[in-house]
C-alpha cells in the first residue's frame, strides 16, 4: 500500500474533511506558501490582471495546462527568470497544479476590456506582422497560431491580446537570444530570430492594444 493511499484512508477514518488538506491556491496568491514562494498578487495583481508598467503578464483566464507548464519550467530552469525560478521552485507539484487551475478559472479583469494603449493603424507594421506575417523572412502571421486578435489557442499558444507590450517584447527577445527555449518544436526560437528590434516593438504594441472580452467571459 502506498503512503498516499494509507494517508487518505487515515483521513477518511478520522472523519476529517478532505478540503482541509487541499492546496489553497487563493491563499498562496495572497500570502505565499510560507516555504519561500512569494504571494503571486505582488506581481500579477489581486485579480490576475498583471502589471503593465512592470511588464508582469496577465494570468487570469489563461489555459491551465499552459500555466502549469510555465510554472514547472520555471521550477526546473527550462524557462529563465530569477524571480519566478525562486517562487516556482518553492512550490510543490500540487501547489503549482492548484495555482494553474485557480488562475485559469479567474474571469478576465474589467480593466483589461479597454486597453490603455492606443490601437495602431490598420496598415501599421505591427498589424501586418500580427495578421499576415512577413513571408520574405519566413514569418507567418502571429494570429495563425495565437488565434484571431491574439486571444490564445489551447495549451501551446497563449493569449497575446492585452498582455503588456513590455512583456511581449521581453519574451520575443528571450527566444531570440536563447534564454527562453520552452516553446513547442522551437517554433518561437526560429521565428524570433527573423525579427528586427523594430518588428518586435511594433508587433508587441499591436497585441497590447487589442481589446479583450467583457469581465466574466472566458478568453
Amino acid at each position: 500500500m502506498s503512503h498516499r493511499l494509507f494517508a487518505l484512508i487515515v483521513i477518511l477514518l478520522s472523519g476529517a474533511p478532505l478540503l482541509a488538506h487541499a492546496t489553497d491556491a487563493a491563499a498562496i496568491t495572497r500570502q505565499g506558501n510560507g516555504k519561500g514562494a512569494a504571494p503571486c498578487m505582488a506581481c500579477h495583481g489581486v485579480d490576475g490582471a498583471g502589471q503593465a508598467a512592470a511588464g508582469n503578464p496577465r494570468l487570469a483566464g489563461l489555459d491551465a495546462a499552459y500555466l502549469q507548464k510555465q510554472l514547472d519550467d520555471f521550477a526546473n530552469a527550462t524557462r529563465d527568470s530569477a524571480v519566478m525560478k525562486a517562487t516556482a521552485s518553492a512550490l510543490s507539484e500540487d501547489e503549482r497544479h492548484a495555482l494553474a487551475l485557480y488562475y485559469s478559472k479567474l474571469p478576465l479583469p474589467p480593466a483589461l476590456a479597454r486597453p490603455a494603449a492606443a490601437m495602431p493603424a490598420a496598415d501599421s507594421a505591427g498589424a501586418a506582422l500580427a495578421i499576415r506575417g512577413d513571408w520574405s523572412k519566413g514569418v507567418p502571421g502571429c494570429v495563425q497560431c495565437h488565434g484571431p486578435g491574439g486571444v490564445g489557442v489551447g495549451a501551446h499558444f497563449p493569449p497575446l491580446a492585452g498582455q503588456p507590450a513590455v512583456y511581449i517584447e521581453a519574451q520575443l527577445k528571450a527566444w531570440q537570444n536563447g534564454s527562453r527555449h520552452n516553446d513547442p518544436l522551437q517554433l518561437m526560437q526560429h521565428l524570433s530570430t527573423a525579427l528586427s528590434a523594430q518588428d518586435i516593438d511594433a508587433v508587441a504594441a499591436w497585441f497590447a492594444a487589442q481589446s479583450l472580452p467583457a469581465a466574466g467571459a472566458t478568453p
